[in-house]
This record gives C-alpha cells, sequence and structure tokens, in this order.
C-alpha cells in the first residue's frame, strides 16, 4: 500500500526532550528521537511491509468502520491471548530495542495506526485495562505527517486541555496515573495532510 514516496515533506520537532507539569499524570516527549534519515526509513519499511486491516468498533448503538487502519504484533513465546497477531518484525524490533533502551522497560506488544489522511482519527478515550492493567505504561512513537495529540483530565474541568504536536520521529510516553486520569485523542483536520504511522508498545499480561 504505498501512497506517496516523498518523505521530505514531513517535519521534525526542535524542541527536545519535555517533561509535562500535569496532575495525576506522567507524560514526557522527546523530539528527533528518531533522526530524520531514520524516521524516513522507518515510515517507507511500515506502509508498505504492514498487514494493514481495517476493523469494526462500536459507536453509541451501531457498529461502525474505525477511521484508521491497524496491526497489532506481539511475541509468540509469552503466550499473551490474542488470537493470530503476528509477531515482531526485524524493524519493529529495531524500534522496540531504542524505545527499551530510553525507558528501561519491557514491551511485549506493539499496535500500529495508520492515519491515511485528515478524516482519520480517534476519538477521546483512556486505553483498555483488561490485558494491561489499570495503569499501563504506554510507549508511542510517531513517524509521516504531524497531528496533534489531545489530552484532557476526565474529572476535573477547570485543568486546561493540553494540546502536542507529534513530529515525524517523536517519542511520547504516558506512564503512571495518566490512563486513570486522563483521555487522550488524535482529531479529524480539514487540512491537506499526508499519511501519519503512530506504534504504541505496551507490556500486555497473560
Amino acid at each position: 500500500m504505498k501512497l506517496f514516496n516523498d518523505t521530505e515533506l514531513f517535519t521534525t520537532g526542535s524542541r527536545g526532550t519535555k517533561e509535562f507539569n500535569l496532575p495525576d499524570a506522567d507524560v514526557m516527549l522527546i523530539d528527533n528521537f528518531f533522526s530524520k534519515e531514520e524516521s524516513d526509513i522507518f515510515y517507507d519499511k511500515l506502509l508498505t511491509a504492514t498487514p494493514w486491516r481495517e476493523y469494526e468498533m462500536p459507536m453509541y448503538d451501531k457498529i461502525v468502520t474505525a477511521p484508521r487502519m491497524i496491526s497489532w504484533h506481539q511475541d509468540k513465546e509469552e503466550n499473551i491471548p490474542s488470537g493470530n497477531a503476528p509477531e515482531f518484525t526485524a524493524d519493529l524490533n529495531k524500534i522496540r530495542e531504542r524505545v527499551e533502551t530510553e525507558t528501561n522497560l519491557k514491551f511485549n506488544a506493539v499496535l500500529l495506526n495508520l492515519y491515511r489522511n485528515g478524516s482519520d482519527s480517534v476519538s477521546w478515550h483512556s486505553d483498555k485495562i483488561e490485558r494491561s492493567g489499570s495503569n499501563p505504561i504506554i510507549a508511542s512513537v510517531t513517524f509521516g505527517e504531524t497531528r496533534m495529540f489531545h489530552l484532557r483530565h476526565k474529572f476535573r474541568k477547570e485543568v486546561p486541555q493540553v494540546d502536542i504536536p507529534l513530529y515525524h520521529g517523536s517519542f511520547l510516553i504516558m506512564a503512571g496515573k495518566t490512563n486513570s486520569f486522563w483521555e487522550h485523542a488524535v482529531p479529524k483536520t480539514t487540512k491537506e495532510v499526508l499519511p501519519r504511522i503512530n506504534l504504541t508498545f505496551r507490556r500486555v499480561i497473560r
């Protein structure tokens, strides 16, 4: 699925490392976590080699096709219950190794999301806790088009919403109580945007 091949159009961030001072949350962003050259290579490989698929999800009283494509990968030897999901590829392992070195944590699964254009999005939600525990650590890597990542507190309406642009090659980690007290979204945009690939590494409990 080759949508285009001009990665020169992608913008990388320039803010370095930023820790967000948020109540009930531990959130950190690293721009240029992967270099522009590395990000271009990973983007092209993931876009064309990943077994992308559409999936259905409940919305109110009906079932709809999610406005994005996904691919779930996991370590087979850990016997994680989730059907016939493919294992980590060589490229996914390279990305995971960098993430694990930075965080000093181990991850055994990754969800890839493909936002094909501005109409693709993910609505407000917190990550499911059935397989990752109530306060999972989510390590997120972005390749491709810059999209805005929104965070809002679930209970304290006086706390301002946080808007974080996730650039080509950036790394965002959400830890601590973030998943219990905050929800996040990637909204649609009317701008003409190129595809974005996002990888969320996680530790799935058997």
